[in-house]
């Protein structure tokens, strides 16, 4: 079987041609799992679809994990992470953007990228479109690293960058901070919200990819902290700093982006060991629905710091 490919764009492709209700070959598998590879972001239309079904697709990208806080998690179908504006974790999940209030807005990131093992991809499926926002961005770290010169190429190398988990986005040293002012409830620690505290995760500043070998540009501006012993690498530490900063603009260019209006049937499947994404967040009383699965991550990319 082949199917339709069409580029999203800048990064990414529509897979056309193809109804998940029913049943799949063993080649046609083979086959979405290697536009997957190629893609990392794979976008498919028009998919009417229960959960149980979204689960069983999922599967043919690897074994799926469950999100580790219950209270996210469908209790009829455990594998589902459900997102969801315009219910009573608002309040949690509302801040301020130049005097607007928005919910659920992230920054570029890449999921468990705090733990050094950060899942393998997700699947995403709109339930309900929020009538105005609720974009999903996502960017092609591969694509960023290869557009670099080779002389940047080169210093970053044998660089090693330190990732702090933080739930005080003002203590996010590379986010874009311009405007923001966190919300009434916004929490401060990890506990408010049942995560445990983690130790600060190391990576190479360029990952290798485990499937595919592509080089990957390890920089996401969330919890995005600092180089590690930089001194070795003959820089100071405010040098450093100029570097990811440097590095972290870079990777926020629109060409490596592509930036998903949901619209109802929708689901988006990408890499998470190449990919980053963010959403851009709704407004009081919006409501929008996502189901999500996640693709378990077996391979360890970063590593504790040791206290």
């Amino acid at each position: 079987m082949s199917f339709k490919v069409t580029p999203l764009e800048n990064v990414g492709a529509e897979i056309s041609g193809l109804d998940i209700r029913t049943p799949l070959t063993e080649e046609a598998r083979a086959e979405l799992k290697s536009l997957w590879y190629e893609h990392a972001i794979l976008l498919f239309r028009d998919q009417d679809v229960d959960p149980h079904r979204q689960i069983e697709f999922s599967r043919i990208f690897g074994p799926l994990e469950k999100h580790p806080l219950e209270v996210t998690r469908s209790h009829e179908f455990p594998e589902l992470f459900v997102l969801q504006n315009g219910g009573e974790r608002d309040a949690l999940n509302t801040a301020y953007y130049h005097g607007e209030p928005i919910v659920g807005r992230l920054d570029w990131h890449m999921d468990l990228h705090y733990t050094g093992r950060p899942n393998h991809g997700a699947l995403l499926r709109a339930v309900e479109v929020a009538g105005e926002g609720g974009l999903t961005g996502f960017g092609d770290l591969a694509l960023a690293y290869d557009a670099l010169d080779r002389e940047s190429q080169d210093k970053i190398a044998n660089l090693e960058v330190a990732y702090r988990f933080e739930m005080q986005r003002t203590k996010m040293r590379f986010v874009d901070l311009d405007g923001y002012q966190p919300g009434p409830m916004s929490p401060k620690k990890p506990a408010d919200v049942g995560f445990p505290e983690f130790p600060d995760a190391v990576y190479p500043a360029v990952v290798e990819h485990p499937v595919t070998g592509a080089k990957v540009l390890e920089i996401v501006e969330q919890f995005l902290d600092r180089v590690i012993e930089p001194e070795k690498m003959g820089m100071a530490a405010a040098e450093a700093d100029d570097l990811l900063q440097h590095l972290v603009e870079h990777v926020r260019k629109p060409e490596f982006h592509y930036f998903h209006e949901w619209r109802a049937g929708d689901m988006i499947l990408w890499d998470n060991w190449r990919a980053m994404h963010c959403t851009t967040g709704t407004k009081p009383g919006v409501n929008r629905i996502i189901n999500r699965t996640t693709i378990a991550g077996d391979v360890t990319l970063g590593r504790p710091l040791a206290a």
